[in-house]
């Protein structure tokens, strides 16, 4: 397990650890931001540039990825030797079958859960995960949300004894022969989805990218710092939705691979049509959830293998004629029907039925997921119109009323 390294000597031997045995997450990934104490390593240890090769030790174990199937939501778990790796838990309801996954693989604690950000389709099972195992270190944003969801978290935190670490931009972690380097959120944003931890993780020459639900101001904002994105597997953000993998992004990033993270026939038409179009025209080989149920990258710091064949229907989850196969060549979001929205058109009604979070002052559509996590006392239901509530001070919210 890791030990926290506040000596100088205890910082020196990280800076030669990471610049030999964990060349690929060197300060030279990241060219902004400071680091914090609870990493192995931080921007200002100036450690060897990454050799092109990034030798393992002898013998050493596989890294492995499991992207589990939790619907509509995200959960992957990663193992390498005997360190384990929980990002995000999925929804509220999946708490117990994520419980069952990691003990079916022999898991007894966790070295990290990386909580990516507080919305409930995240991090809904993670107050039964911590719960259930101890954590050596949680990682989650310094974003806070005024949900059952996110209180149910932290309760659990707190019956555990432990804390939430909220790591900076160039912060860097090792995963037994593995490491991981922060690269977002790199400012306060207004929304969850792009207060998300974004990570890149360093197994020999292989890297995996995740996004959470960051967006494309969210990704603007990481290459604009000069971070090293580049990576074998991106798992795309925000499960596919049009509002992240931007071309700029996906052309910086160059996957081979890409993992969406979805349910099937989920209501926001996820992933989108002009996200498949990228990553088709990009010619990077796409693995779904929603189609081909958990999934498995393995890596043995060369070569990546996957427990399944790839997607080929490149079929957007859109609703009303938006669903059909992408077509060669075709132009991004040509496909996308209602505007690229995440949320399918509501039924017709005879007014405007909003539901209100007075405490964040942001209003939300009845179908809308962060509806239901709004506590009993800050919860609303309005008929008023979209500018009348706007006039009054209200917010609409993010993920339902683009």
């Amino acid at each position: 397990m890791k030990k926290k390294l506040t000596s100088a000597i205890s910082i020196l031997l990280a800076v030669l650890f990471t610049a030999s045995a964990l060349p690929g997450c060197s300060s030279d990934t990241f060219s902004g931001g400071a680091g914090r104490q609870e990493a192995v390593s931080s921007p200002a240890d100036t450690a060897s540039p990454p050799s092109d090769t990034a030798a393992l030790p002898d013998g050493s174990a596989p890294l492995r990825i499991y992207f589990l199937d939790v619907g509509q939501g995200d959960c992957t778990i990663l193992t390498q030797g005997d360190s384990a790796m929980l990002i995000d838990a999925g929804d509220n309801d999946k708490g117990t079958a994520v419980q069952s996954y990691l003990e079916y693989l022999g898991i007894e604690e966790l070295d990290y859960a990386v909580l990516t950000h507080p919305d409930a389709d995240h991090i809904g099972g993670a107050d039964v995960v911590l719960y259930k195992f101890d954590c050596d270190t949680i990682l989650m944003p310094d974003a806070q949300t005024d949900t059952r969801t996110y209180d149910d978290v932290i309760q659990a935190m707190n019956a555990k004894g432990e804390s939430a670490v909220h790591p900076a931009p160039g912060d860097v972690y090792e995963f037994g022969d593995a490491c991981f380097t922060i690269l977002a959120p790199v400012d306060d944003y207004d929304d969850n989805n792009n207060n998300s931890i974004v990570l890149r993780l360093d197994h020999g020459d292989n890297s995996f990218l995740f996004t959470g639900d960051a967006e494309n101001q969210a990704e603007e904002d990481i290459l604009s710092t000069q971070a090293d994105v580049d990576a074998d597997v991106l798992k795309v953000g925000h499960h596919g939705s049009s509002t992240s993998t931007s071309d700029a992004f996906l052309a910086a990033v160059s996957p081979d691979y890409a993992v969406i993270s979805c349910g099937e026939d989920n209501k926001y038409g996820h992933p989108h049509a002009e996200t498949l179009n990228r990553l088709r025209e990009n010619g990077i080989t796409v693995y779904r959830t929603d189609e081909q149920g958990t999934i498995v990258a393995e890596s043995d710091g060369q070569d990546i293998t996957w427990s399944s064949a790839p997607s080929d229907s490149w079929q957007s989850g859109e609703p009303s004629g938006g669903g059909q196969a992408v077509s060669d060549g075709a132009s991004s979001g040509s496909q996308t029907s209602s505007g690229g929205s995440d949320t399918a058109a509501p039924p017709e009604q005879t007014g405007d039925v909003y539901i209100l979070n007075t405490n964040t002052m942001k209003f939300h559509k009845p179908d809308c997921s962060s509806a239901g996590d709004i506590s009993e006392q800050n919860r609303e239901t309005s008929g008023k119109s979209r500018e009348e509530l706007i006039a009054e001070g209200y917010d609409p919210c993010g993920r339902c009323n683009r």
